[in-house]
């Protein structure tokens, strides 16, 4: 159930009287006083941000985080809503508490995970996706604090529009529910799951509840009885432990109801208690006086403390048959694997008081898959493919398999015998020709499960094959795997693809007498390393040739005499002879033999209105007619101005970019590129922003055409598609 908190009933409440609500020592109390007190007059009085500042120091303060932590919590709200700024918060509070409040600010690009697995995410996106992920590393109580202000933002939309409560529940349930219980933070991820339930499926929530409310009287004397039965059997055994009723989570009620097929009478976990016994010996002993007092339901039984759960979890877990035949769960663990469960990673700081004892914990251990991904994500990015793969580790179900010497693979479900080898080595799984179940020879597209024991079988010689990279055939799942298969073939096809692009760009650049350029500028303007990776680039296609050749041109382009053009001799000269020269696509009045090129910030095609600019150095600027760039310029030298038209022979093709506005909605894009494919058209780029709020969304495409009637066409036949607020040409 929804914990209810001071906060929520004390919003005005004085300071001292407010901290001495919370179970902290004198220090932090101290700490939180001297930051209120410089912060104070930024609240308004009753406002939210007060009462969620407050909120998020209990939350905290239940965790047992430090006092830095507890300031940063209470801090969080303002920089927000900009009543303070970051830079500020480091002059006054110190550097501690502002790396903190930078973290869980660097924590709003876990937002980018919400999209889906076929949208490609923004070069931006995944580097703040990856500054995230070394603030968890580097202090992971930002990653706490930020699940304390999510739970807060999801009490406070409470009374917002459905869309509003909607959207912050299925963030909560998609992202930040799973990583607490990653983390191992039990106490957040229930309440998370419990309200994001409540928004998502109020009706369900409110039956549940009402199941849960109407036995209420009738259960809880019924477990009165039976929690007074067991403690007096365990001292009677002088087995040390404390039996109390556990408190029930609706959402995982529903979950079970669900995943079983179950009603709310069949459920094992209504009734529930848990026994914290002082030593581990103390579990096991409690363990047998439950069994040999009642009936246990051996299908019920998990031994977590001899083998924990993924994020660290321990506990024995039994289900018996009590009086009237009514089964009760039972929890049994120590007083430190309680608060491992409660609080995970909060449990476990290596902090000051911590360290300098000596201790070590499970903290390195809670998080080494926050370690990993920061190894893997080299492997991946390349493919644009890392927020697949964060997805998978943080936020998806994972299987362990074992290797023959008993190491766990961790492994996302659905993985096969050739992402198992993969995550051992990159070597290993080039190398694979097969692989081993429990000493069976298996498939490639088998599906591990949790605990299959895997040998790869391997080879001299790498061999993989390109087959493995088809999605369609199930040879590898996690993008990891498929990362390093690219690479490999990118590598391995290298030598051929730089060959192939310089003798493609060589044969450009000849005809543009550009012969003997540098090159390291192109290289750096298209993101490759050398002059040879351009070339790689080129050959394999990762570059466009012409993209290219036109950057080259624009840089060392020498089609004219490198002396001045003179405007007024060229007028002249196309008054006094009219005979265009047909073979250009473009042609300049009574002129021969000049280079013209097609303006970058307005790209006319055929059929367009068209003017001339005459620049320094590179020939004619041919714009469309309504050009505000050429407005601009011939405002500050009109004498620039010279007429052109289009020639007989055009060019192939001429590049437009459309941008288009619609009601966001399923198979909107399979619709525009229908459309667009139909009419025999290249789409060359593209790019794509929705408004989750107003459910629109702006698409931009960029084409290739042979003329405007071409591109009139098109536009009049996107304007007709259902859901389509306005397509227009975009000039560049």
């Amino acid at each position: 159930m929804v914990s209810v908190r001071k906060s929520h009933q004390m919003s005005a409440i004085s300071i001292d009287d407010w901290l001495q609500t919370l179970d902290i020592n004198k220090s932090k109390a101290s700490a939180l006083r001297d930051v209120w007190l410089r912060i104070e007059d930024k609240f308004d009085e009753n406002s939210e941000q007060l009462t969620k500042s407050r909120e998020m120091v209990e939350i905290l303060a239940e965790l047992n985080l430090d006092s830095a932590s507890l300031c940063a919590a209470m801090l969080i709200p303002l920089i927000d809503s900009k009543k303070l700024l970051l830079d500020d918060a480091k002059e006054e509070f110190g550097k501690s508490i502002y790396m903190l409040c930078k973290g869980v600010q660097q924590m709003q690009a876990i937002k980018t995970l919400q999209q889906t697995q076929t949208n490609k995410v923004a070069a931006n996106q995944v580097d703040n996706i990856r500054r995230m992920l070394l603030a968890m590393v580097e202090d992971v109580r930002a990653v706490v604090i930020k699940l304390a202000e999510r739970l807060c933002y999801l009490r406070l939309v409470k009374n917002s529009d459905e869309d509003i409560r909607v959207l912050a529940a299925k963030e909560t349930s998609n992202i930040y529910a799973p990583l607490a219980n990653r983390l191992g933070i039990g106490q957040l991820k229930w309440e998370l799951e419990d309200i994001a339930f409540r928004y998502l499926h109020p009706e369900t929530y409110k039956k549940i509840a009402s199941w849960l409310d109407g036995k209420r009287l009738d259960r809880e004397q019924y477990m009165t009885d039976f929690v007074s039965s067991l403690q007096h059997k365990l001292e009677s055994e002088q087995v040390k432990a404390t039996v109390y009723g556990r408190p029930k989570h609706i959402y995982s009620i529903w979950k079970k109801m669900q995943k079983k097929s179950l009603d709310f009478e069949q459920l094992f976990d209504v009734r529930a208690v848990r026994i914290i016994a002082d030593r581990l010996q103390d579990c096991y002993a409690a363990l047998g006086v439950v069994h040999t007092n009642w009936q246990h339901l051996p299908s019920e039984f998990d031994d977590y403390v001899a083998t924990p759960k993924p994020n660290g979890y321990q506990s024995i877990h039994t289900v018996v048959l009590g009086p009237q035949g009514k089964s009760v769960e039972i929890q049994i663990r120590t007083e430190q694997m309680h608060q491992g469960a409660e609080l995970g990673v909060a449990a476990h700081w290596r902090y000051k008081e911590g360290s300098a004892h000596g201790k070590t914990s499970g903290f390195d251990e809670k998080i080494e898959w926050l370690r990993k991904i920061l190894q893997w994500q080299e492997d991946v990015s390349e493919s644009g493919e890392m927020i697949d793969e964060l997805r998978s580790q943080v936020f998806e179900d994972r299987i362990y398999a074992f290797t023959p010497n008993g190491d766990v693979i961790d492994l996302p479900v659905g993985s096969t015998p050739l992402d198992f080898a993969y995550y051992i080595h990159s070597n290993v799984g080039h190398c694979c020709i097969g692989a081993k179940v429990f000493g069976r020879i298996v498939p490639f597209t088998y599906q591990l499960q949790t605990g299959d024991q895997v040998e790869i079988l391997t080879s001299k010689q790498p061999n993989p094959s390109r087959d493995w990279l088809n999605p369609n055939l199930g040879y590898v799942h996690s993008a990891r795997a498929r990362a390093k298969v690219s690479h490999f073939f990118k590598l391995l096809d290298r030598d051929k693809h730089v060959e192939q692009g310089k003798s493609l760009l060589d044969v450009e650049l000849a005809k543009h007498e550009l012969s003997g350029v540098e090159l390291e500028e192109a290289a750096n303007r298209f993101n490759v390393g050398n002059v040879e990776d351009l070339h790689a680039a080129i050959g394999s296609g990762n570059a466009r040739l012409q993209q290219v050749v036109n950057f080259l041109v624009q840089q060392y382009g020498k089609a004219q005499p490198e002396e001045e053009i003179d405007p007024q001799s060229l007028i002249k000269q196309q008054s006094s002879q009219k005979k265009p020269v047909n073979g250009d696509a473009v042609f300049v009045s009574g002129v021969g033999n000049l280079m013209t090129h097609m303006a970058k910030c307005c790209l006319p095609v055929p059929g367009d209105e068209i003017l001339g600019f005459i620049t320094q150095g590179r020939g004619i600027s041919v714009h469309r007619a309504d050009c505000e760039q050429l407005a601009k310029s011939l405002e500050q030298s009109p004498e620039r101005e010279i007429e052109v038209q289009w020639g007989k022979e055009q060019q192939k093709s001429y590049q437009a970019t459309l941008q288009v506005t619609a009601t966001d909605r399923h198979g909107l894009l399979r619709d525009i590129s229908t459309i667009i494919a139909n009419e025999r058209i290249l789409i060359v780029g593209m790019a794509s922003h929705s408004d989750k709020f107003k459910q629109t969304t702006r698409m931009s495409f960029t084409i290739e055409i042979a003329n405007s009637e071409m591109l009139n066409r098109v536009l009049s036949k996107l304007r007709q598609l259902d859901d389509i607020i306005d397509v227009k040409r975009l000039s560049h």
